[in-house]
């Protein structure tokens, strides 16, 4: 008899904790290492896609998840000087989830957490920080485990590092992030939101001269984001507090009456943009997901789509393998081939937007779509193949038969 091979997954993030979610329900022994005690901080992704939500509908968490409190973004608009445009509208989809779901991370990981521990093979610690690996990760010397900062060692006989784009697992393997070109950085903080809000704002970008703001609702609170050029942090803050609530006025003016609730810099986040990927995902006894192998920027809302489609596509792989023994490192490439085709295309996408939002800041100008595309996004046949490309990503992914048995997903949920 086989004994299943046992996975440490590092990093509690959405494409960490699915994974693990997905290997333990399969019974396989899975130990989640999160170096915070818990999830209780902010996160700049709070975006659930419908192919995400399709997938927990599968699993049979999709309707405990959403009775937390949540915000429907049924479309993705740009607010520029010339108008209006709507480039996707997720009610057009032929899905029961046709929105994107705006939770907050925190909530929406504790929520996986906790249906994670009913399962007997997943064991989550949190406050372990990994700061060595066993195994040098050679065809010799496969990566063997992981050691904490405790000076505890735990093996494994596969390592997952899904511990996000400043990956200590990534640079203890050696491996080197190649950037895409991002130019720009975001400052990010929340504001209230009040009844008399503009009912449609969701998902908006606001383009204006030099900046743009960026609006992600979520329950009870907006976050903020305002688009700086890359290294122009120190600009802003010896500008002041003030120069920032000007711009996010000029460009929202109907968050004039609370910007003033920003009275430091230091109450908000600087999120420097990166788009950037390593080469080879994998070294024997390791593989890289999520962030720690490509690093997307927020622009789209992107970012926990494409690691929880990371998550099951490892799983498709994974599951099979791990029940044989240990997976040797064709398993691993075939992860990576898998999905690094979808992660190539929406970095592709998001640095011709990071190039043009960077010729417009040199030329004093906002960011205006041509007007071929507004007249084009009038159409809902385009606004809903946009939405479509958005929801389930460039190259979605599907459970295979053999994950589908062992998981007991629920048949595939048919149209709205």
């Amino acid at each position: 008899m086989t004994t299943p091979a046992r996975t440490v997954v590092a990093g509690g993030g959405p494409g960490g904790m699915l994974l693990a979610y997905l290997l333990a329900r399969a019974g396989l022994p899975v130990t989640l290492l999160e170096r915070h005690q818990d999830f209780d901080r902010d996160f700049r992704g709070d975006s659930l896609h419908p192919w995400t939500l399709e997938l927990l509908d599968r699993l049979g968490l999709a309707g405990r998840l959403l009775e937390l409190p949540h915000v429907k973004a049924r479309q993705f608009r740009f607010r520029t000087p010339k108008g209006l445009v709507t480039t996707s509208d997720y009610g057009l989809l032929d899905t029961p989830y046709d929105y994107v779901a705006l939770m907050p991370q925190a909530r929406f990981l504790d929520f996986l957490a906790g249906e994670a521990a009913a399962l007997p093979s997943f064991a989550l610690r949190t406050g372990a920080a990994v700061n060595g690996l066993l195994g040098t990760g050679t065809a010799g010397d496969p990566v063997r485990g992981v050691t904490l900062r405790s000076g505890e060692q735990v093996e494994a006989d596969l390592v997952v590092a899904a511990d996000g784009r400043f990956s200590r697992i990534r640079t203890l393997a050696g491996a080197t992030a190649v950037s895409q070109g991002a130019t720009t950085d975001l400052l990010w903080f929340a504001l209230p939101q009040r009844d008399d809000d503009p009912p449609d704002a969701d998902v908006d970008l606001f383009f204006g001269e030099r900046h743009y703001v960026g609006l992600l609702g979520g329950p009870g609170r907006w976050q903020v984001g305002l688009s700086l050029p890359k290294g122009g942090y120190p600009a802003i803050r010896e500008a002041g507090v003030g120069y920032v609530r000007r711009e996010v006025a000029e460009r929202v003016p109907w968050l004039a009456d609370r910007v003033g609730l920003l009275t430091d810099l230091n109450d908000a986040t600087l999120l420097s943009v990166d788009i950037s990927r390593v080469p080879v995902w994998h070294r024997p006894g390791l593989l890289l997901l999520g962030d720690a192998a490509h690093v997307i920027s927020p622009v789209g809302g992107n970012g926990i789509l494409m690691a929880a489609q990371d998550a099951l596509a490892a799983a498709n792989h994974l599951v099979p393998a791990l029940r044989a023994g240990t997976p040797g490192d064709d398993v691993l490439a075939a992860v990576q081939a898998e999905r690094e085709p979808a992660i190539v295309t929406v970095q592709d996408q998001q640095v011709r937007v990071e190039r043009t939002v960077a010729r417009a800041r040199e030329r004093g100008r906002a960011v205006t779509p041509p007007g071929f595309l507004r007249l084009l996004t009038r159409l809902p046949a385009v606004r809903r193949r946009s939405a479509r490309r958005n929801a389930y990503g460039p190259v979605p992914v599907h459970p295979t038969p053999e994950l589908e048995r062992a998981l007991g997903l629920r048949p595939a949920p048919g149209p709205a």
